[in-house]
């Protein structure tokens, strides 16, 4: 039977004898939740125990331990020790929260200026809406909305580049334009070529996002199932870090995203918000976009996105505490203040 280690995030003063920096970060874990599946394939627990118990109960704990406390790779020289924002930047006509607002390029341009004013590290330029209900559009077309917006192999990038896209075609050329991060929904299963393109990446110092999705955009809010959400998302993200490492891609270049909303209820949401330090048992940074998304609207009672800000921020603050390295936001000024409140509160 399959054992999981799920470390249980703590802040500075740690209820246990001794305590670990959890992906070498600002968060610590003393204790180690330890799950298996049932005959159902749901999660149980089988006991919750001092980490450093587990290591000497639990000999399979080793190699994840060993992952858990690891501190993650820079992304092209930005630094994972604390929360870093990433903003967004749809560039579409049909995105659920603010589309076409900055489809013009003067006006995408003029967003980007702003988002790294505000505190945004990396910048995520889509040109593709994948949101529950969208339909495709061709990687030419993608590639059109994009290039207007991109510095050129010739310009420094304003800020860490990342291309939100599940065609290989679309982020080749926009590696060469500046992008630093292949962020891919389908986490390279969508295009055949994606993984040639995601080695390029990291062969340039890069980065590759893999997410989780189940189904396709059109579909994948019809009825979506799991034996268990945390424990399902968490095999599927490992088995396609174990692709992108048979393809040589090194994990040090690979992040992870539970892709909330995704094919998901919205119990699956909270289900993987509770449990995701999971993850870090990966080694990879965990990536985290609840920014306006509609599970915060079900919570709320709240239909315009736009009106979801408390709630992304509630949502941020509480991926930050579970140690989530890189936090998808619309509202970077807002969500940057947030998380100096609470870095200052927990010290």
């Amino acid at each position: 039977m399959t054992l999981y280690f799920r470390p249980l995030p703590c802040g500075a003063e740690s209820p246990g004898p001794e305590s670990f920096p959890l992906a070498g970060g600002w968060r610590r874990f003393a204790w180690v939740e330890v799950l298996e599946r049932g005959p159902s394939g749901a999660r149980r627990r089988v006991e919750a125990l001092p980490a450093s118990l587990a290591r000497r109960r639990h000999p399979e704990f080793a190699p994840v331990f060993a992952r858990l406390t690891a501190p993650r790779a820079a992304l092209s020289g930005l630094k994972l020790d604390r929360p870093r924002l990433m903003g967004v930047l749809n560039l579409t006509p049909d995105s659920f929260s603010d589309g076409g607002e900055h489809e013009a390029p003067a006006a995408a341009q003029a967003r980007m200026a702003r988002m790294i004013v505000e505190g945004a590290e990396i910048l995520d330029l889509g040109a593709e809406s994948t949101r529950p209900g969208a339909a495709p559009v061709s990687p030419e077309a993608e590639w059109d909305r994009l290039a207007p917006v991109l510095p050129g192999p010739d310009s420094p990038p304003p800020a860490l580049l990342s291309v939100d896209t599940r065609n290989a075609a679309v982020a080749a050329l926009a590696l060469e334009a500046g992008a630093r991060i292949f962020n891919d929904v389908s986490a390279l299963t969508h295009d055949p070529e994606s993984l040639t393109t995601a080695a390029a990446y990291a062969a340039a110092g890069g980065a590759v996002c893999l997410m989780h999705a189940r189904g396709e955009p059109q579909r994948m809010q019809s009825d979506p199932r799991y034996d268990d959400p945390l424990l399902d998302v968490y095999d599927h993200l490992a088995e396609r870090v174990a692709a992108c490492e048979a393809a040589g891609i090194r994990r040090e270049s690979l992040i992870v995203d539970p892709g909330i909303g995704f094919g998901k209820t919205l119990e699956h949401n909270l289900v993987l918000l509770r449990g995701l330090s999971l993850l870090h048992g990966l080694g990879c940074p965990v990536l985290l976009g609840v920014s306006r998304k509609s599970f915060i609207g079900a919570l709320g009672g709240e239909t315009a996105p736009k009106a979801r800000v408390p709630g992304s921020l509630a949502a941020a603050l509480h991926g930050a505490s579970q140690g989530a390295q890189i936090l998808r936001v619309h509202d970077v000024a807002q969500t940057r203040q947030a998380l100096k409140v609470q870095a200052a509160l927990e010290g």
